[in-house]
């Protein structure tokens, strides 16, 4: 069950952090402007944000497999329309209008695994093996993510966005038979008013409510959504930032990338067993946060440094992209600890509006912080955008719950 969790994640991870690797490519094949391919990039985002709440529900509702299944299915449909109909070929490029919305669409549609598959892992796993089992589920995204940036734009340098977009469909498509074969529905929901207790809960008005109607739900994905702005900044920018203001190769900033998503898939499964042991999920959400603070208030230090003092850019350089590289991973650490929290506050039975909320508020970051960055770049400079990534992570701390009589 968890193996099929984290392939529908990574099939899914793989178009919606992969496609963004091909911008180059699909900027040209497009004939887009920047501002252009910026929107319908962030469309996608939009799309995934939008459509969590809606699959959470119905997730709850129908179960996981029968939403999984029909999400993923759909997902590989739109994905195959999009190579048949919306790749650029000699003699007929689309144009932003149908990517935009091809985009859209896609988002729209794979925004259901999220929340089905977290649902699985809630019913399948007792307290105490749920932070690590949905922590190996988070690493699914860093791992799409990377198996999409290494295929995508070679695909699409040599064959075109057909073959991009028919790729994708069939890794969506093979993890539709897996879960047909292998994913059956979870045993009778265990014990939710003792996971609500064991979060420091136990308040069965809490759980009449619901999760729409928790207060506390609601701070905690508040703060998630901030935590996740640093993050969005370093995977979108990231390699912009240190070819344009550091002058890093295209090929050293793109490790350095690499770098930041390995080191959140190891940090993601280390703190899920961690907290797991411990039973201190709510203390590390915070340390992360104060942690992402003072890291980003360093990277935006040092990058103000670099631009006051020309002759120290050599020299603090590399402190600035190990500064970087850190603050990416503790930004990205969390999340697995913050889902499962997010779950438990809600019970396995509601496990998926939960989880879809807290998606929503994630995914919004995909859409409105790459729209952010070139205007704080274009009015106050770099270290206004770490600046703000670190106020993020400011404002994020207070609004993560402390420990039951912390």
């Amino acid at each position: 069950m968890l193996a099929i969790g984290v392939a529908a994640n990574a099939s899914f991870a793989a178009a919606f952090s992969g496609i963004p690797t091909t911008a180059v490519l699909m900027r040209a094949g497009y004939r887009l402007g920047n501002g252009e391919l910026g929107f319908c990039l962030g469309l996608m985002g939009l799309g995934i944000a939008v459509s969590e709440v809606p699959w959470g529900l119905l997730t709850d509702r129908w179960g996981d497999r029968r939403v999984l299944l029909t999400g993923l299915l759909a997902t590989a449909l739109w994905l195959v329309l999009m190579a048949v109909f919306m790749a650029p070929l000699p003699g007929h490029i689309p144009g932003n209008v149908p990517l935009a919305l091809g985009l859209l669409v896609l988002g729209l549609l794979g925004g259901s695994v999220n929340g089905s598959s977290g649902r699985a892992v809630m019913a399948w796993f007792r307290e105490g093996e749920r932070g690590l089992a949905m922590s190996i589920r988070q690493t699914a995204v860093p791992a799409g993510g990377g198996i999409g940036a290494l295929t995508l734009p070679l695909l699409a340098q040599s064959f075109g966005f057909v073959a991009v977009y028919g790729m994708l469909a069939a890794f969506c498509g093979i993890t539709v038979a897996f879960a047909w074969h292998w994913m059956h529905e979870p045993p009778a929901s265990r014990e939710p008013a003792a996971a609500l207790a064991a979060s420091g809960q136990g308040q069965a008005a809490q759980a009449e409510r619901g999760p729409l109607g928790s207060a506390l739900v609601w701070r905690l994905v508040g703060g998630m959504g901030l935590m996740c702005a640093p993050q969005v900044a370093v995977l979108t920018f990231a390699t912009v930032f240190l070819h344009d203001f550091s002058r890093i190769g295209v090929a050293a900033a793109g490790l350095t990338v690499a770098a930041v998503q390995a080191g959140a898939a190891v940090m993601r499964v280390w703190s899920g067993r961690w907290t797991d042991r411990r039973g201190n999920r709510r203390g590390y959400m915070r340390a992360c946060s104060l942690l992402t603070l003072l890291v980003f208030a360093i990277v935006a230090g040092l990058t103000w440094l670099c631009a006051a003092a020309p002759l120290w850019h050599a020299v603090l350089t590399p402190a600035l992209v190990a500064s970087l590289v850190l603050g990416g991973i503790c930004t990205s650490a969390w999340h697995g600890v913050a889902f499962t929290e997010l779950a438990t506050i809600a019970g396995a039975s509601r496990a998926g509006t939960a989880l879809g909320l807290g998606n929503t508020f994630a995914f919004a970051g995909f859409f409105l912080v790459p729209l952010a960055i070139p205007a704080l770049v274009a009015g106050y400079g770099w270290p206004a955008v770490w600046l703000a990534a670190s106020g993020c992570a400011l404002l994020a701390r207070p609004l993560f719950p402390r420990a039951a009589g912390g």
